[in-house]
């Protein structure tokens, strides 16, 4: 069974096909971007309950860029004492830590600080006012890319995720709803994306796992497509080593999520790049999940709120399709007893 075939992505060596994904869980409670006790806590839980690949929610490359001022943060050095604690209780635990890293550019909803997009249009009833990047600006956050992979690899982290999906900085850059710029950056939309790669590709070593995370579709008329990223992933200055494929986020959509609706997407652009993907979408049913990785749907599968739900959910997995050797070894006597 696929589900726990153990996978190498560049130098990563997965146990299973399982991920936890990034979901902010807003407690850097100081406000400064640094990693709690919390975070330990709630990485380390899934990692006892036999998780594969952890990727660390959301975090910021520059203060402006957390979506909300408790958002984690990789701006300047001295959160990397904190990330290198969080990655060896990961570790330590039995699953490889990865980071996201961000901007939120005009999805950002932090006090006291500038908004940044790359055109001033508004991101659906946002109560704030945006600021067209300038030239500084931008060679400014793309430094700053390139200074969270430096940070990130300091930290311990074996696997990076970019992320431009959910209507984010990178991701208002691509689409044509969101960039109205008359100069280079709107004439060729994928070039902020390029940047930043380039950028993370000078700090981020050759034999650590890089990968992107996507919005396949705006789920609007004249937003991006799965043909327009398969294109931008082809044309990337550092080839990715797989692809975390999304949807949605740019702005509000009609669209009614079901158990696996991305999948399709998924496939898409596995089909179209050639490379590993990981399948994202409501994937809470557990034959669906076998299902999406037997059938190629997807490489890996990512469990978002079902882990949150339930830390445990591999441990359940591994029980019920008879892998009793895979649950962890403390909680044996909890499935022999109940199940």
């Amino acid at each position: 069974m696929r589900l726990f075939e153990p996978l190498k992505i560049n130098n990563m060596e997965l146990k299973n096909r399982l991920v936890m994904p990034p979901m902010c869980m807003y407690s850097a409670c100081r406000q400064d971007g640094g990693v709690t006790d919390f975070h330990l806590a709630h990485y380390a839980a899934r990692a006892i309950g036999q998780v594969g690949l952890i990727i660390v929610e959301a975090t910021a490359i520059r203060p402006e860029g957390r979506i909300s001022n408790e958002c984690l943060g990789i701006w300047e050095d001295k959160q990397i004492e904190g990330m290198a604690r969080l990655t060896k209780a990961i570790k330590e635990q039995g699953a490889v830590p990865s980071l996201q890293i961000n901007h939120a550019g005009r999805k950002a909803v932090t006090k006291d600080n500038r908004h940044l997009a790359p055109s001033a249009v508004a991101y659906n009833d946002h109560p704030v006012t945006y600021e067209e990047m300038t030239s500084r600006d931008i060679e400014e956050v793309l430094d700053a890319y390139r200074e969270a992979a430096s940070r990130a690899d300091a930290a311990g982290f074996e696997g990076l995720e970019i992320h431009a999906a959910h209507g984010y900085l990178i991701h208002q850059f691509l689409s044509p709803l969101s960039n109205a710029r008359d100069d280079a950056y709107g004439q060729d939309r994928s070039l902020f994306l390029n940047k930043a790669v380039a950028a993370i590709d000078e700090t981020w070593p050759k034999d650590k796992a890089l990968w992107i995370r996507i919005s396949a579709t705006d789920w609007l008329e004249g937003g991006v497509t799965p043909a327009d990223w398969i294109k931008w992933i082809k044309g990337l200055p550092r080839k990715m080593d797989m692809v975390h494929v999304s949807a949605g986020g740019l702005q509000k959509a009609s669209v009614h999520p079901y158990p696996g609706y991305l999948l399709p997407l998924a496939a898409q652009i596995r089909n179209g790049t050639g490379l590993p993907v990981i399948g994202v979408g409501f994937l809470d049913e557990d034959q669906l999940i076998v299902q999406a990785l037997e059938g190629g749907s997807c490489d890996l599968a990512a469990l978002g709120r079902e882990l949150l739900r339930n830390p445990n959910k591999a441990n359940d997995l591994a029980w019920r399709y008879g892998r009793p050797d895979l649950v962890t070894a403390q909680y044996t006597r909890a499935y022999k007893e109940r199940m």
